[in-house]
């Protein structure tokens, strides 16, 4: 088949553009996933299905008895339960606000080989019931 000077280049500029385009979404793709950060249940770690050393976060609640801190550092060790499995928790800086025992939080960090995660950084969840002060009095009926 004999293409003309015009078809061919228009063939040939359309063929770079989709391995530039090509190209472009695989780098993408390997860049998000380099940088992605799955979700997993303290049972779900328990089970190994958790990779050792890749960052990930942990669901679950702040199982009571188990915060301590450390009495000369900001080191703190609590464990994270989901009622079924537990995980130990190594974090080192301050904790949220809300971050207390019975409470639920997401940790980020990456699993060690002893099975604990090494914390860099705790989220403090509120309950499903939480409403701001404000809002809860916009909302309150009017009592005359």
């Amino acid at each position: 088949m004999n293409l003309n000077p015009i078809h061919r280049r228009r063939l040939t500029l359309i063929l770079i553009i989709i391995i530039a385009v090509a190209v472009a979404t695989a780098l993408a793709l390997y860049a998000l996933q380099q940088n992605i950060n799955l979700f997993y249940s303290p049972s779900q770690v328990a089970a190994g299905q958790v990779p050792v050393n890749h960052a990930f976060r942990l669901g679950g609640i702040v199982q009571a008895g188990s915060v301590k801190h450390a009495p000369d550092s900001l080191q703190v060790v609590f464990t994270v339960t989901d009622n079924k499995k537990s995980v130990l928790v190594n974090y080192t800086g301050i904790l949220p606000d809300l971050f207390r025992e019975g409470q639920a939080v997401v940790v980020e960090g990456k699993l060690t080989t002893q099975g604990t995660l090494q914390a860099d950084q705790v989220l403090a969840k509120h309950d499903e019931k939480y409403m701001p002060a404000a809002v809860k009095a916009m909302l309150k009926p009017a009592v005359k």
